[in-house]
């Protein structure tokens, strides 16, 4: 078994920069990616299609003068931009795959990645295929390492016999436990390093959630914040902040501290990735490192996924456990 990526505990995911929760000016994410390395974390997450290169370009001109090896650097490929959340084409055509590879890295302005995701797996190209096209880019030296975000555990099983998957990226928080069931135990039993994103729930499980700012951007298209599922989600968010509360900690702490937590319970390399604009808001999430959860507060916080209101995604098809007749 080749061993698993060695990634910061807490990296950070750069979907914010490109305007998904809202705009964020140049200056702002300057000196937000300028703390995120001056606070000593290496793993940025990014793809082509956050703002439609925006937040690749961002990143490009922050690592600009720079040292390359300063940042362990990640994007993707595989979903198509110029399109809305919940009205993107996948495609993991081989073709595609080169073309867009060229096109990140123009935009961040290097000449490789350390890990390329296939963002979404193409139900019309098998994933053999995919990742073929992968392993000529690392033959190529274009990118270092091999991802893919929400497969399968039987698809993680089928990649990695054609080459080394390093990492898998996949939505895993309190309220989202599907991959604990087929792709976390795949992913520590073949040594690929999980990356789990919204950690926090897209915000929800954190002390600045704003409902009405939820209502206009993206997170309107997820059934989980739909007028319907809301209130009752946000009484399970209250659950983890009365956690947080008793322990002195944030919200947002708490719930990648229990993420660290189940990680070791799978012996599974893991490399969360929240997201933000702020940089108080980033320091809160570095914090969580340090947080320790008791037994007792596990339980607690063990049993409220199954009480959300709503499926993670509004396509089951596109997300390992919708794939896996989980959702």
């Amino acid at each position: 078994m080749i061993a698993a990526l060695e990634l910061d505990a807490v990296g950070y995911g750069a979907m914010s920069l490109g305007g998904s929760y809202g705009p964020i000016d140049e200056a702002s994410a300057q000196r937000l990616l300028a703390a995120v390395v001056d606070a000593g974390v290496r793993h940025l997450d990014t793809a082509n299609i956050y703002g439609d290169g925006a937040s690749e370009e961002i990143i490009g001109r922050f690592l600009s003068g720079r040292r390359r090896d300063e940042v362990f650097l990640a994007s993707k490929t595989g979903l198509s931009m110029g399109a809305g959340v919940g009205t993107r084409s996948i495609s993991g055509r081989p073709e595609t795959i080169r073309a867009n590879i060229d096109d990140s890295l123009r935009r961040l302005g290097v000449d490789h990645l350390d890990l390329y995701y296939q963002h979404r797996l193409d139900p019309e190209v098998p994933v053999e295929e995919t990742v073929g096209a992968f392993a000529e880019l690392v033959k190529a030296g274009k990118i270092r390492h091999v991802g893919l975000s929400e497969a399968t555990g039987e698809e993680l099983r089928r990649a990695h016999a054609v080459h080394p998957i390093a990492a898998v990226q996949s939505e895993w928080s309190i309220l989202s436990r599907d991959v604990e069931v087929h792709v976390v135990p795949i992913a520590a039993e073949l040594g690929i390093t999980v990356v789990p994103y919204s950690p926090v729930s897209r915000g929800l499980l954190t002390d600045a959630f704003d409902a009405d700012a939820a209502a206009h951007d993206m997170r309107t298209a997820f059934p989980r914040f739909h007028p319907e599922n809301l209130p009752h989600n946000q009484a399970l968010a209250e659950e983890v902040r009365s956690v947080a509360r008793r322990l002195g900690a944030a919200t947002e702490q708490v719930a990648i501290a229990w993420l660290l937590a189940k990680a070791r319970e799978f012996r599974a390399s893991v490399s969360v990735i929240p997201g933000t604009r702020s940089i108080e808001h980033l320091r809160s999430n570095l914090g969580a490192a340090d947080l320790e959860l008791s037994g007792d507060d596990l339980a607690v916080l063990d049993g409220i996924a199954e009480r959300v209101a709503g499926a993670r995604t509004a396509t089951p098809s596109w997300v390992s456990g919708g794939r896996e007749g989980l959702l």
